[in-house]
């Protein structure tokens, strides 16, 4: 059986402590930024994150990532919301955001030479997403082309 990532192991550690907490997990991610390493845990709630959450979550998480060690040498642990304009990235977040206006970067311009897109989410799979624009007109886009998919948190 091959060795899980270390995000796997931590989601699958974190998410149901986070869940019994009445909050969502968000997001995983471990990061080195210059020498140091961080593991980063976002949360999400329906009427936003507070700092007592953030709290609340760590010290939860606290002893159990201690005693699942799946991080060899020092990490700094942060706990946080995904912020406004959150990105999407996981299908659980396009599923959830269905109906909700989205900003979308192109790694390169499309035929009209734009970068920027927006619009509203109305569709998604493995490999694409679908939007209508204002003006009515649905367009796919691949995923890989994206620098980012966003909430258009402005427009909600």
């Amino acid at each position: 059986m091959a060795k899980k990532n270390t995000v796997a192991e931590v989601t699958e550690l974190v998410e149901p402590i986070v869940e019994g907490l009445g909050l969502t997990l968000w997001d995983v991610r471990y990061v080195k930024e210059g020498a140091l390493w961080y593991l980063r845990i976002y949360i999400d709630k329906d009427e936003g994150v507070t700092i007592e959450d953030c709290e609340t979550v760590t010290r939860a998480i606290d002893a159990p990532l201690d005693e699942l060690d799946p991080i060899e040498g020092n990490y700094i642990l942060e706990v946080s919301s995904p912020g406004i304009e959150r990105e999407l990235l996981l299908d659980r977040h396009f599923d959830r955001f269905i109906g909700a206006p989205v900003m979308i970067k192109l790694i390169r311009p499309d035929g009209s030479g734009n970068r920027d897109i927006k619009g509203t989410l109305i569709a998604h799979d493995k490999e694409t997403v679908e939007i209508m624009s204002e003006q009515g007109e649905e367009t796919v886009i691949k995923k890989k082309d994206t620098v980012y998919i966003k909430l258009d948190d402005f427009n909600i």
